[in-house]
């Protein structure tokens, strides 16, 4: 039987370099779907709720990039290195091919990783996401950083940018928050020099940079964005950017939802990117 990921075991593997990371796994069968997490985010910070969801018919693998939370190493403090360091990861475990889910800043890794080694991603999603380059994307809203930048963030203030005021959001963010830390092995909590090293490689992603916009037009693999119809962090103009740009995409807008969309609509979510990873190629 299949573990929840909730009650999986940490594990850890060495890259080539020397880097240990760890990681949990649920789910059998297929190609194997790695997670790349979000600003600040850990192990824990995966809802299983969507886990599961996606791990009802695959390999779904969540892991610690270099420096963060229970990981070793130092983190980096730009995009290209961290999709470096996950493709190292990858190849660690021994994996050819995989699919790739990106939220937030992992959607900023998800993109390069598929830009630098093209034939290790199969299919790709990008949850909350924009475009390296594009215009306003410099750093986020002060109330926002203020919120979640913190050396110890207060759980109100992550939900208010993560979840809607209302009072429906907000009980399903607090659902979320019970479902990702109720296990009994958690993990490290993340430092302040891996926060400082992922703002950092945010903001670099943010400077306005018209020709960089093209660079995900070279990405060939089919492509899910997907976003919150009220993300204050990535609004979702930012998705139908990416969308426009990328050959091979479509787009979803979850409506009612910040950037916590994908645990507020995780069963949708979850049915949505099930859906399109098993939908058939497309004929050459």
């Amino acid at each position: 039987m299949t573990l929840s990921y909730a009650q999986t075991s940490n594990k850890k593997v060495t890259t080539a370099g020397g880097i240990e990371h760890a990681y949990r796994e649920t789910g059998d069968g297929g190609v194997p779907l790695i997670l790349l997490h979000h600003f600040r985010g850990n192990l824990d910070y995966w809802d299983p709720a969507l886990v599961d969801a996606l791990a009802a018919g695959r390999r779904v693998i969540a892991f610690n990039n270099t420096g963060v939370g229970s990981s070793s190493g130092t983190t980096p403090s730009t995009v290209a290195q961290m999709a470096l360091d996950a493709i190292a990861f990858i190849d660690a475990l021994g994996l050819e091919q995989v699919d790739l889910l990106g939220y937030s800043l992992g959607s900023f890794v998800a993109q390069e990783v598929a830009l630098i080694r093209p034939a290790l991603a199969r299919r790709v999603i990008l949850a909350s996401s924009a475009p390296q380059g594009a215009s306003g994307m410099h750093g986020w809203q002060p109330w926002v950083i203020d919120s979640v930048g913190e050396r110890e963030p207060p759980p109100s203030k992550v939900l208010d940018v993560f979840y809607l005021q209302t009072p429906e959001s907000r009980s399903a963010g607090e659902r979320a928050f019970g479902r990702m830390f109720t296990r009994s092995e958690l993990d490290t909590p993340i430092t302040w020099q891996t926060r400082q090293a992922q703002y950092d490689a945010i903001c670099a992603w943010g400077i306005p940079n018209h020709a960089q916009l093209q660079r995900v037009t070279a990405m060939q693999v089919p492509v899910f964005v997907a976003g919150g119809d009220s993300d204050p962090m990535i609004p979702p103009r930012y998705s139908h950017l990416l969308a426009g740009l990328i050959p091979d995409s479509e787009i979803k807008i979850y409506p009612n939802s910040a950037h916590g969309f994908l645990s507020e609509h995780h069963a949708r979510f979850g049915d949505d990117v099930t859906r399109f990873l098993d939908r058939p190629a497309k004929s050459a």
